[in-house]
């Protein structure tokens, strides 16, 4: 890995997010090696729980706040914040200072967690200088931008500049990667046919670059690209970005049976 050299280990502390904890620990596991491999001391909080997006974007400003302070007393010890999701990144650097008026004593403290949360492939490449993982992965790969990734926090160079440096690896560019999945966290409930639509369209885009490989940095939207995927009897896989730059990609693909059929 190639990596710059601190005069300080940075302290890091992994926003795991739910959807990983709870389908996908894997993608926690690697962005784990790739924050020590790049000479972070990561610490896994143990009490941390939801970032409190989806009562937000719910209306429910009484649970999102909540949830909020949770975070920032949990997190904001730490040099950085660093979650393998521009959603929940986006969520505490876009949105928790918004739950907070400007008298409320929170308010600073959401700011500075603020200008301290990143996503995880842009910390790597932006804030510590990596240029490439030492990873190895025989395939052809396409790469979806999510939402809140590219558009709250300019995610989009970062990941295909740690692809282009995987031994094996060729990237073919869908037809518009940069346009929603369909899922949305809690749009996906309310609005089922309409979500179920943009998915088909986006999964047309996939399967037409030729890529065998779907990588995203959000698991809401793998998960929603591999369901609909595995409902047609596609062959393409989906995986974490993480997984792949860690090399730790050969287990089952996101939404693939247990046996990894």
């Amino acid at each position: 890995m190639t990596t710059p050299s601190p005069a300080r280990r940075p302290r890091v502390a992994l926003f795991v997010t739910c959807l990983v904890d709870l389908m996908r620990p894997t993608i926690g596991f690697a962005a784990v090696k790739l924050l020590e491999d790049a000479g972070c001391e990561v610490v896994v909080p143990p009490s941390q729980t939801c970032c409190g997006q989806p009562a937000f974007n719910s209306g429910d400003r009484k649970d999102a706040v909540a949830l909020a302070k949770r975070v920032i007393a949990e997190f904001e010890g730490f040099d950085f914040l660093v979650a393998p999701s521009g959603s929940c990144a986006g969520m505490i650097a876009t949105h928790y200072p918004e739950l907070f008026a400007d008298d409320d004593p929170w308010k600073a403290r959401a700011l500075a967690l603020a200008a301290k949360s990143r996503e995880l492939i842009s910390f790597l490449v932006d804030d510590l200088g990596v240029t490439s993982t030492g990873a190895r992965f025989d395939g052809t790969v396409t790469y979806h931008d999510s939402c809140s990734g590219l558009r709250e926090l300019g995610i989009q160079a970062q990941p295909r500049k740690l692809l282009a440096a995987v031994e094996g690896l060729t990237l073919t560019e869908m037809k518009d990667p940069d346009v929603c999945c369909g899922f949305g966290g809690t749009f996906a409930v309310k609005y089922p046919d309409l979500s179920g639509a943009i998915v088909t369209k986006k999964c047309v885009a996939i399967e037409e670059s030729g890529a065998t490989t779907i990588l995203a940095g959000d698991l809401g939207c793998l998960m929603n690209m591999a369901g609909r995927m595995t409902r047609t009897g596609s062959k393409v896989e989906a995986r974490h970005v993480a997984e792949v730059l860690a090399n730790m990609a050969d287990g089952p693909a996101i939404g693939a049976a247990k046996t990894g059929e």
